[in-house]
């Protein structure tokens, strides 16, 4: 059974740092291109970071320099450092596949930034 679990995410001053981990179950994420994304209420969900199994990354232009997708095969786990956080990045943050099957999207974690 395919599950994403997000955590990492939290109420940060502006400046901070937070870094989200998606602990991958019922498939490799070695072998397998991985998201980050994010929603705001009322908005779509966008693509924040991927990283493709070749080892390539795309960032959205908002979050470039300041964000790193990066995975651990060992525990099947991806992440996203964010610096240098803005109120503009508050959003509930998700990881899934590059593909954005459907079915794997999970609770995803809630990232607030705030004076």
């Amino acid at each position: 059974q395919v599950q994403l679990v997000e955590s990492g995410g939290g109420l940060v001053q502006p400046g901070g740092s937070l870094r989200l981990s998606c602990v991958v179950s019922g498939f490799s994420v070695r072998i397998n291109g991985m998201g980050w994304y994010r929603q705001v209420p009322g908005k779509q969900r966008e693509t924040v970071a991927t990283l493709a199994t070749t080892g390539g990354t795309y960032y959205a232009d908002s979050v470039k320099g300041r964000f790193t997708i990066s995975r651990d095969n060992a525990k099947n786990t991806v992440f996203l450092q964010m610096n240098s956080l803005s109120p503009e990045d508050t959003a509930v943050y998700y990881c899934n596949t590059m593909a954005t099957i459907d079915s794997y999207w999970g609770q995803g974690t809630q990232v607030t930034v705030s004076s």
